[in-house]
């Protein structure tokens, strides 16, 4: 059923506008995933905090999200994705600005918890835009760029984060954050379509030529059971948890204090680190997403880029690293190979009814932050288990033997998400329920 070109580019202006209002939506659940790791000292000093009570406190963000993820994706597959985002924005609006605004260790854990239950609509919501407005020729490509394109939030809350609290308050950046969470609400009520055929085209699969998905015709509830009972799914729920849990937790916490505990860099310095880490991530989500589609493979670029991330982990705990293009090298690698992880969502959906989409990708989901909700508190805890009592500015400081506690935890987490890997079920790119 192809448009005629007016028409046609209509739906071009309409596809992207959704794309990039959910996108910057995105952005800010980034933002929030690794914030706390540039102003660690600040929340440490602010609220009196040991390093397993900072943990938590970061932590409180991956508890509720990680609890949200499956009413998330019945969310995206039952109401939309335009109503889930913009009550999404709106909650996650209210808790930066209490988080900003907090005097206490409760009302930051308040503000964190409500950061956490806005955003954890937003991803499952975007992706399953995605498979609504994109063709699935491209479900690869499409999801690693939206991954390199949300991680420009987390790329914003390292380097450039550590050089705008040292011109205005770490309190005012995260009210500023809940207000244009408010913006972006507003945008996805006026812009934002869960389907095409709700701003009047017809679906991407009729546009070329095909017959369109069958419609969900059963309750939720039989829907869920239905992606629960699907083994191929969860191999890449424990690839999710292992591998990339394993690396949010380092990167949204941990990651730049070890570089100013251990090596005696400022913060600005220290950030540049995960702002590599990040970027190596993003860039690691967009070339496996779009080498998956051209091999017509699945398995194989999972299974590769969990091994990188390994090797990586234990680069950091064996290897003489230090400042500089090792440590540079280290931390790209560790971003590169965990961003393979996008392409599990791909294999995750390919594996059930075109229909519970959401549902799946929202399952997977919950292992990647099942295992960052773990780890994050869990890091904290190795290192208090060797600190030796040393306080800065009030401020407990570890050495780097502390953090090879850590660092050896994440590195067995991420060989069980490798083990996860080798078990995914290839999909050739195609859904196996249609087959």
């Amino acid at each position: 059923m192809p448009l005629d070109p007016a028409d046609w580019r209509r739906f071009q202006r309409r596809r992207w506008s959704i794309y990039a209002i959910l996108i910057l939506a995105y952005m800010t659940v980034y933002f929030h995933r690794m914030a706390p790791g540039v102003v660690a000292g600040e929340l440490m000093a602010a609220f009196h905090t040991s390093g397993a009570a900072l943990g938590s406190l970061a932590a409180m963000y991956y508890y509720i999200y990680t609890a949200m993820q499956i009413p998330a994706g019945v969310l995206a597959d039952t109401l939309g994705p335009r109503v889930g985002v913009a009550l999404a924005c709106l909650v996650a609006g209210c808790g930066s600005i209490l988080f900003g605004l907090a005097q206490t260790f409760e009302v930051a854990a308040v503000g964190r918890l409500l950061v956490g239950l806005g955003v954890s609509v937003v991803f499952v919501g975007l992706m399953r835009s995605n498979t609504q407005w994109f063709s699935e020729r491209y479900s690869g490509a499409i999801s690693g760029a939206t991954l390199l394109l949300g991680n420009l939030g987390a790329i914003l809350a390292a380097g450039p984060l550590a050089l705008l609290v040292a011109v205005v308050s770490w309190r005012d950046v995260f009210v500023g954050i809940g207000v244009l969470s408010f913006v972006t609400a507003a945008l996805t009520l006026v812009v934002v379509r869960s389907r095409p055929q709700d701003a009047g085209f017809p679906s991407v699969r009729e546009l070329e030529g095909l017959a369109p998905h069958p419609e969900r015709h059963q309750h939720w509830l039989l829907d869920l059971r239905g992606v629960f009972t699907t083994r191929a799914v969860w191999p890449v729920f424990f690839m999710m948890f292992g591998v990339t849990g394993s690396l949010f937790a380092f990167a949204g916490l941990w990651g730049v204090k070890l570089m100013q505990d251990c090596f005696g860099l400022d913060r600005t310095a220290a950030s540049l680190y995960t702002t590599l880490m990040l970027t190596g991530f993003a860039l690691g989500c967009l070339l496996t997403g779009s080498l998956s589609d051209y091999l017509g493979r699945r398995k194989p670029v999972i299974v590769g880029a969990c091994l990188l991330a390994v090797l990586a982990w234990l680069g950091l705990i064996l290897l003489p690293w230090g400042p500089g293009w090792t440590g540079l090298m280290l931390f790209a690698l560790l971003g590169l190979g965990t961003g393979g992880f996008v392409v599990g969502y791909v294999a995750a959906k390919e594996v059930v009814p075109p229909g519970v989409a959401g549902m799946a990708i929202a399952l997977v989901n919950t292992g990647l932050f099942l295992g960052a909700a773990i780890m994050q508190p869990a890091f904290g805890w190795a290192l208090d288990l060797t600190w030796d009592g040393t306080l800065v500015a009030g401020v407990r400081h570890y050495a780097l033997s502390d953090y090879h506690n850590g660092l050896w935890l994440s590195c067995a987490c991420a060989l069980l998400g490798l083990i996860a890997a080798s078990l995914v079920r290839e999909t050739r790119c195609r859904n196996l329920t249609l087959a």
